[in-house]
């Protein structure tokens, strides 16, 4: 937790931009019926069956300090999937970037491991020696700040119905497209003597 709050409290340097990544499933839910335009004064009404038409994953990365996220969908979360999109983020999102200061949890895909499955190793170690890579904590997925972007994404577009992946991909670049366009920056406050205050109970205790 403590490593994580130290890159928090970095200043901005495009050379080593710090990047969170996170990732989320959507189902894709097709109508079974169409529904009811809105009215002047109602809502539009929709019938509450649907059909199923799979899950895709969304990849999502923000740069908190500088008001930039990126979105990109995908039919499954393989390691090799991951490895992908870092190799995107890594060559076409930050292709200037010394090095990127990467924060994500600990879920079994996001290793360097994983570009040695998806990419020859030569290739491998480029993209491992282009990434810091910070961990939260079991538990501590809070601390990961791709999740308050998630949780915006979460409401518009995908709280809504979405039958294919084509749709899904238009809504999200649509809302990435705005989201970038206002530069929403993260302002995180909750540095390591908050934590060692508020958090207390999770040290272990020491008698002097």
């Amino acid at each position: 937790m403590e490593d994580v709050l130290r890159v928090y409290m970095r200043r901005y340097d495009p050379r080593f931009p710090q990047v969170c990544l996170d990732e989320i499933s959507k189902q894709l839910l097709q109508d079974s019926r169409e529904g009811l335009p809105p009215r002047p004064g109602d809502l539009e009404k929709y019938d509450y069956e649907y059909s199923r038409h799979g899950v895709c994953n969304l990849f999502l990365v923000c740069e908190p300090l500088a008001g930039k996220r990126y979105v990109k969908v995908t039919e499954r979360r393989t390691k090799v999937d991951f490895a992908h999109f870092v190799r995107e983020l890594i060559d076409v999102h930050y292709p200037t970037a010394e090095k990127i200061v990467l924060v994500m949890d600990n879920l079994n895909t996001h290793t360097p491991a994983s570009f040695y499955e998806a990419f020859a190793p030569e290739e491998a170690e480029r993209l491992c020696e282009k990434l810091e890579i910070h961990y939260t904590p079991k538990h501590g997925s809070w601390l990961n700040m791709a999740e308050i972007e998630l949780s915006v994404l979460s409401g518009h577009p995908l709280k809504q119905r979405i039958s294919n992946q084509a749709e899904l991909e238009r809504e999200v670049m649509a809302w990435q497209a705005t989201r970038n366009q206002k530069a929403v920056k993260v302002d995180w406050r909750f540095t390591t003597a908050d934590a060692r205050i508020k958090l207390k109970h999770l040290y272990p205790s020491h008698e002097d």
